[in-house]
């Protein structure tokens, strides 16, 4: 039997593999492929994160495929940038400010361009069975001694007494790219054990095995992330004892830990952020390391108000994405007023300001839509330019040209927020013809004041309280603007859908349904009412709630 055995490993690790690739190290029909004895037969041949890297990357780049879907706005530089040090073979160090999509960049790598690999079922270290010396899989297939030439880490030791018990019965799993992803935040309390694993005392108590023993061993995040991609947040948070634990891993790909006579090789591929303020040669990374770090990539804020909008709705955690419709000049509203507190002179531009200031903006919008209207009456949650300033508690920003107190910074996104929805607001109104102005500000002349407040529905208002369609019918001039505008915005919104759709964004938060019960008529309102203030000169003011005749 253990000649047969014998035969069969080496057979199997000596010729050429007896399947079609379809994908770096993928055989075509590997979700058949359950267990070591069937790994054997097709004389599986495992393929580096490397090699698995490159070669996905090609096969995408070759099919005009976005090799990292849901990273928007940088395909004219990042995106290559990545794409090169792939290319190259190299660990990557993204550097950027908060909110830049860094980690989220990481993970796209893992999930998109990394191949599923055969594992040991139950083992912690990704454990390849094949990737065990020929020798040493034989003797356990054989119920022999290992006998190790090289102190060298290859399997757990529970893999091996797996395999021992289940022979070429062993079960495998196949695991994508996404599960060998390792996150590390660096924080002070992560320690050079937490990095490169440690001497269990548990172990040694439960099973009584020897202190140096390789299984009193165990496994950190580097060898966790065995096989895949380990992603350090922050590096220069790290002190520079820490740091040091990574510099064979770069260099060489190997490392040691504590007193074990044994080499670790996690054959993993590490991605590391970093801020431009900790961004240097000394002090926060230490300088081996910023050089083994062989591809440094600066990342940006969204360039575009456009593909701020797109990651405002890609990000944005909808609970109820059925009953939200986001008008597409709110979206863009969001985006304008993140834009210009990033450029704002009294914002400090070395802290940044996220692109998760419009996320979590637009999330407490619908919010503010449902707890203000969409609950109470049941409609659609569609919000307006009346729940704007909602979005205070959820602007992060610090101030750097004045004392940075919370008054200071109300005062500051007070005057941005106005100056975001005058800009959106004109672009429609300077779409309507000169003598439709006229009819409009003939209609105020006549009816005095709109009404406008989160409280008043769109159709069918309760009580004595006017809703927005009832009021507009007194307002024939300002209807028909409306409408009109109701036609531009359906074909912003149509193209903002199919841009989303070329991106592969959930659309159902941006689609126009029929079902909007009058609410995204009285959001459209409240855009030409606004608009109307900022003509020159203008001709309607506000005052409280209602919107008349400018004097």
């Amino acid at each position: 039997m253990s000649a047969k055995i014998e035969e069969m490993v080496h057979r199997s690790y000596t010729t050429k593999p007896k399947y079609t690739e379809i994908m770096p190290g993928v055989p075509e029909d590997y979700k058949q492929v359950k267990t070591l004895g069937d790994l054997l037969k097709i004389n599986y041949k495992h393929v580096t994160v490397e090699e698995q890297m490159r070669g996905n990357l090609i096969a995408k780049l070759k099919k005009g495929e976005h090799p990292y879907p849901g990273i928007i706005g940088y395909d004219d530089d990042v995106i290559p940038a990545v794409n090169r040090a792939i290319l190259s073979g190299h660990d990557l160090l993204l550097v950027g400010q908060i909110g830049q999509a860094k980690t989220k960049i990481a993970e796209a790598i893992a999930k998109n361009l990394l191949s599923p690999i055969p594992v040991v079922r139950g083992t912690v270290t990704n454990d390849i069975p094949t990737s065990i010396p020929e020798d040493q899989l034989t003797a356990l297939l054989s119920d022999s001694e290992v006998v190790r030439t090289q102190p060298e880490f290859t399997v757990s030791p529970e893999c091996e007494d797996i395999i021992r018990s289940n022979k070429l019965e062993t079960k495998i799993d196949w695991i994508s790219g996404a599960d060998r992803y390792k996150y590390i935040l660096s924080t002070p309390d992560i320690s050079v054990k937490d990095l490169v694993g440690q001497i269990d005392a548990i172990k040694i108590a439960k099973k009584g095995v020897e202190l140096y023993s390789m299984e009193s061993y165990s496994a950190g995040q580097l060898l966790q992330a065995r096989h895949g991609i380990l992603c350090i947040d922050e590096l220069p948070v790290l002190d520079p004892r820490k740091q040091v634990s990574l510099l064979s891993v770069l260099q060489e790909g190997k490392f040691t830990t504590g007193a074990y006579p044994a080499v670790f090789k996690p054959d993993v591929k590490i991605i590391a952020t970093a801020n431009p303020i900790d961004y240097t040669h000394s002090g926060k990374i230490i300088e081996p390391l910023f050089d083994r770090l062989r591809s440094h990539v600066d990342t940006h804020y969204p360039r575009t108000v456009e593909d701020e909008m797109l990651i405002t709705v890609q990000e944005s955690r909808i609970a109820d994405a059925k009953n939200v419709m986001l008008p597409v000049f709110i979206v863009r509203t969001i985006a304008k007023i993140t834009q210009m507190t990033r450029a704002h002179h009294d914002v400090n531009h070395n802290k940044g300001v996220s692109v998760r200031m419009s996320v979590h903006s637009m999330e407490m919008m619908i919010g503010e839509a449902e707890r203000t209207r969409s609950i109470t009456f049941g409609v659609k949650a569609i919000p307006r330019f009346c729940d704007i300033h909602c979005i205070h508690q959820s602007s992060k920003f610090e101030l750097a040209e004045m004392e940075d107190t919370r008054e200071n910074r109300k005062n500051v996104l007070d005057s941005i927020i106005e100056s975001a929805l005058k800009e959106v607001a004109l672009e429609y109104i300077q779409k309507l013809a000169p003598e439709q102005l006229i009819k409009v500000k003939n209609d105020f002349a006549k009816n005095k004041a709109f009404q406008v407040s989160q409280a008043l529905v769109g159709s069918g208002g309760i009580s004595k309280s006017p809703d927005y369609e009832s009021q507009l019918a007194k307002f024939p001039g300002l209807k028909a603007a409306v409408n009109e505008t109701i036609g531009t915005v359906k074909d912003e919104q149509k193209q903002l859908v199919e841009r989303a759709k070329q991106l592969g964004i959930r659309t159902d938060s941006i689609l126009f349904t029929p079902d909007l019960n009058g609410e995204f008529t009285a959001a459209v309102t409240e855009v030409i009412l606004e608009g109307l203030r900022h003509t020159q000169p203008p001709i309607l003011d506000r005052k409280d709630n209602s919107y008349g005749l400018a004097q």
